[in-house]
């Protein structure tokens, strides 16, 4: 089994530190990267053993049938992890191609 990001996803998540911080979600820097490092090490660790479900066509901008699970990481924020699988000799690769939480795409789905 294999975890891929997106390099798409992978700024974004270098950019969700900084946005996290200046929008005073938390106090210090150093708590806003450990939060999203926290929710990266989830996403590697649990992504094949969740349950997931059929992405809505409102998120088809980002890849064609693809499957989401989601991440809760406290009382009011859910995350979402859009990917699609992959079979490439006898491995299974999930290649993550869009990540989101409640607070912005909770409507669509």
């Amino acid at each position: 089994m294999k975890i891929v990001f997106l390099p798409e996803v992978i700024q974004y998540f270098n950019e969700l530190v900084t946005i996290l911080y200046k929008k005073n979600y938390f106090g210090f820097e150093e708590n806003a990267y450990n939060y999203v490092v926290s929710l990266l090490d989830e996403i590697e660790e649990t992504l094949p053993f969740r349950v997931s479900k059929i992405a809505p066509p409102y998120f088809n901008r980002y890849g064609k049938a693809m499957r989401y699970a989601s991440f809760r990481k406290n009382k009011t924020t859910q995350w979402y992890v859009f990917f699609t699988k992959y079979q490439q000799n006898d491995e299974t690769i999930y290649l993550i191609r869009y990540i989101t939480n409640n607070h912005v795409n909770a409507h669509h789905l």
